[in-house]
């Protein structure tokens, strides 16, 4: 017969082993965090920033690309990419650490750049040479827009909705997408969205049409950035080792910067809107310029190559993935030095930023 201390101690061990295998000792996911994808272990894993510890890492599903957070910090979405090979996105609960599972996309294939903006995920899909909308209210793809463009893989849109900016690699173009109240047909929605004076419906989609524009600027497009400002739209080349500089208002290209940053995979600005970081796939460096004088600050050594990155939003740190190193380097935006790392997973590439409201 066991004794009374015997049972005691194998019952409080169970018990321990029970609440660990129900969550009641994980973690709980900080109010802010960084979300970094791990290409190698296909997984996201939750990062407490003051910490730079992981706090939780739940399944991202196949070759996982791009991550975005929901405006209230509850949800994350990941991009399945697979250079078409996948027509899914994967929406992980931040809070309860789960992830819920696939969101298909329909033909819609080959999804990569993200925004969460109107409480809706925007996305780039490049075997469709599309954008479109997912609404998690009625779980549908509610709103598609053909670019025509190879490659359409970097999304921005703007917080009211009425623009859109994507980097089409192949084509070594931007487009950019505006919202109108003209149709396809040149004529404008009558005032209200009533009935022509001939008595029939507006032609063109419910939500007015877009118009759009390419801009030609260098070989292999991908990163971008638009300045804090709204003014400019920054774009690194990866094909020819350039920037190339976008006047909004005008929508054309005002400046190329001759920047020496082949292979060049995202680019960033600063939130105060004064520096440009970018990160290079086959390189050892950051490179980082003034974006006031366009030229060259620094070039900050992270490893063998870098790929996503995300600028803290109290302007402090910059969080770099080193694919190739199996790390994340933390950059101080005052003194320009890395001063830290962090481990969470082989082949580290999207990141993003979580607030929870």
């Amino acid at each position: 017969m066991l004794k009374p201390r015997v049972v005691r101690t194998a019952f409080c061990v169970v018990l321990f082993a029970l609440s660990l295998a129900s969550g009641i000792f994980a973690e709980v996911t900080p109010r802010e965090a960084l979300l970094v994808l791990s290409k190698g272990d296909h997984t996201l894993a939750i990062v407490d920033p003051s910490s730079l510890k992981v706090v939780a890492k739940m399944p991202s599903g196949e070759d996982p690309h791009e991550v975005i957070a929901s405006s209230d910090g509850r949800f994350a979405y990941i991009s399945n990419y697979g250079f078409g090979a996948y027509n899914t996105l994967t929406l992980v609960d931040l809070i309860r650490q789960q992830t819920l599972g696939p969101i298909s996309l329909g033909p819609l294939r080959g999804p990569h750049g993200l925004a969460f903006v109107g409480g809706k995920t925007w996305f780039t899909a490049e075997g469709a040479k599309a954008i479109g909308r997912y609404d998690p209210a009625t779980k549908t793809v509610d709103w598609i827009l053909g670019t025509g463009q190879d490659r359409t893989h970097m999304i921005f849109v703007a917080p009211d909705m009425e623009r859109i900016y994507t980097t089409n690699v192949s084509s070594g173009t931007v487009t950019i997408m505006e919202k109108t109240t003209r149709t396809g047909f040149g004529r404008p929605f009558p005032a209200g969205g009533g009935l022509s004076s001939g008595g029939r419906p507006p032609m063109g989609p419910p939500e007015g049409n877009w118009e759009e524009t390419v801009v030609r600027v260098g070989s292999g497009s991908e990163g971008f950035d638009v300045a804090p400002n709204g003014k400019e739209l920054w774009v690194a080349n990866a094909g020819d080792g350039t920037v190339s500089i976008i006047d909004l208002v005008a929508k054309k290209v005002v400046d190329t910067l001759q920047a020496g940053v082949p292979s060049a995979n995202r680019l960033k600005f600063t939130p105060d809107g004064k520096l440009v970081f970018i990160s290079m796939l086959r390189g050892s460096t950051i490179a980082v310029l003034d974006a006031a004088t366009r030229r060259e600050v620094k070039r900050i050594p992270v490893g063998h190559g870098a790929a996503g990155m995300q600028m803290q939003p109290d302007g402090s740190r910059a969080f770099v993935s080193c694919t190739p190193d199996n790390y994340v380097a933390v950059i101080d935006l005052k003194t320009l030095e890395v001063t830290g790392r962090i481990n969470a997973g082989a082949g580290p590439d999207g990141l993003a930023w979580a607030v929870h409201r």
